[in-house]
């Protein structure tokens, strides 16, 4: 799906994959494109809630956003409440678990006809984490597995993971990550801290006879072939945020540093322009621009898609964003899982060459990745600091003397080869 962080983790790695032998064999949703240079299976997941979450994109992709997809999303969402009620009631899952059934499916019949040597589990979505261990348990075939998020949310810093959730979605998610470390053969995941609570809940990690788990840094591949365009300063300070937003990875903080320091310098008001890409605002921001009466201070450009005019796909309409940036903002959020996890977006703005502004929370791993490469760092919920910095960039930009970032992207290369070190290929 172009511009998918999950997606892009995955599409990226293949050329790397080609050029060493490897012949993947690809189940997926149907929500993105299919992709000719190898067989490339897409199925409805079965469920009601996910076949109204997939069909909205199948009808996206196909005929727009226009009056045919209003018609049709809402006759289908309607036509299935009932049946996602009762699957809400009975199971209580979040509504992608059903897509595991047809992938298993057509795995098995793969196997059985002699096609697949390994099965290799890519999760965001924690059904293709299931079908991996159903096709290894019922097949024993060699299981490798990538999670991409924690699987298991710890609620506090003292909070291993280890109490049973109530809510039913949580538990399974609390059961499967230890099915994987049982049945995988290799299981990696994308931080230290990730890998570390994992293991503290699952101490047969890493024994004989379980499975062999490991870091890998999945990096980005360069967004545009084109390379970084020089920086320049224009008439506004830009301060430019990519991705999702909600209450919890808020741009509502930066509004009310923006508040402060107009507060100290007034003229800042004029020059100081705030843009999210990717995302529709959350409602705290939202709020904040009401409060503090900055409709013009906060441009909301929402989603890019491909451009047919230009040819130009989201990615490398993005690519371009992030270099005409003056600052990168890099929200982690402040939920206690936010210390197992590094936004994909990260690799991305590596390459953009663009000084970045990190929000961070209690991930001694980004900071060292932030630090190392020249960047303005706050603590996310220090709203003092988060201040200072901001009133630091206002003074770095009037005086033309931004952070000039040490350049050094992350590349999908050095992904593969830690993958290809540890299965010893």
């Amino acid at each position: 799906m172009d511009g998918r962080a999950a997606s892009l983790t995955i599409t990226d790695k293949i050329p790397y994959f080609l050029e060493a032998g490897v012949q993947p064999i690809v189940l997926s949703a149907i929500t993105g494109m299919k992709d000719n240079r190898f067989p490339h299976y897409q199925f409805l997941a079965w469920g009601p809630s996910a076949f109204r979450f997939d069909f909205r994109h199948w009808i996206a992709n196909q005929y727009g956003r226009g009056w045919f997809y209003k018609f049709t999303t809402r006759t289908v969402s309607v036509l299935l409440a009932p049946f996602i009620a009762i699957e809400k009631i009975i199971l209580g899952y979040s509504s992608q678990w059903s897509w595991a059934i047809p992938a298993f499916l057509r795995g098995y019949w793969l196997i059985k006809s002699g096609k697949v040597d390994v099965i290799y589990s890519i999760g965001s979505a924690w059904s293709a984490h299931l079908a991996g261990v159903w096709l290894k348990r019922t097949t024993g075939l060699p299981l490798i597995s990538e999670v991409h998020d924690p699987m298991v949310i710890r609620k506090n810093p003292d909070d291993l993971g280890l109490e049973k959730p109530k809510n039913r979605d949580a538990r399974f998610r609390h059961y499967l990550e230890k099915q994987l470390c049982k049945y995988s053969d290799y299981v990696w995941w994308f931080t230290d801290g990730a890998l570390h609570y994992a293991k503290a809940r699952n101490p047969n990690l890493n024994t004989p006879g379980n499975a062999q788990g490991f870091v890998v840094m999945p990096g980005a591949n360069p967004p545009i072939e084109d390379g970084r365009q020089p920086h320049r300063y224009g008439k506004y300070l830009n301060l430019c945020h990519f991705g999702s937003l909600a209450n919890d990875r808020s741009l509502s903080m930066i509004l009310r540093a923006a508040h402060t320091l107009i507060g100290k310098y007034p003229e800042a008001r004029e020059f100081i322009r705030i843009h999210a890409f990717g995302a529709p605002l959350d409602a705290l921001t939202l709020e904040a621009i009401k409060r503090y009466d900055y409709p013009d201070l906060l441009i909301a450009h929402g989603r890019l898609e491909y451009n047919p005019t230009t040819g130009q796909s989201g990615r490398e309409q993005v690519a371009q964003k992030m270099q005409e940036a003056d600052v990168l903002i890099l929200l982690v959020g402040n939920d206690e899982w936010c210390a197992e996890y590094i936004p994909s977006k990260f690799y991305d703005y590596l390459w953009a060459g663009r000084p970045i502004w990190g929000i961070t929370h209690r991930n001694p791993q980004l900071d060292q990745m932030l630090q190392e490469r020249g960047s303005y760092l706050s603590a996310d919920g220090d709203e003092s600091g988060i201040a200072k910095t901001l009133e630091r960039i206002w003074l770095d930009w009037n005086h033309k003397q931004l952070i000039n970032p040490v350049y050094n992207p992350i590349g999908v290369d050095q992904a593969v080869r830690t993958i290809f070190h540890h299965l010893h290929i």
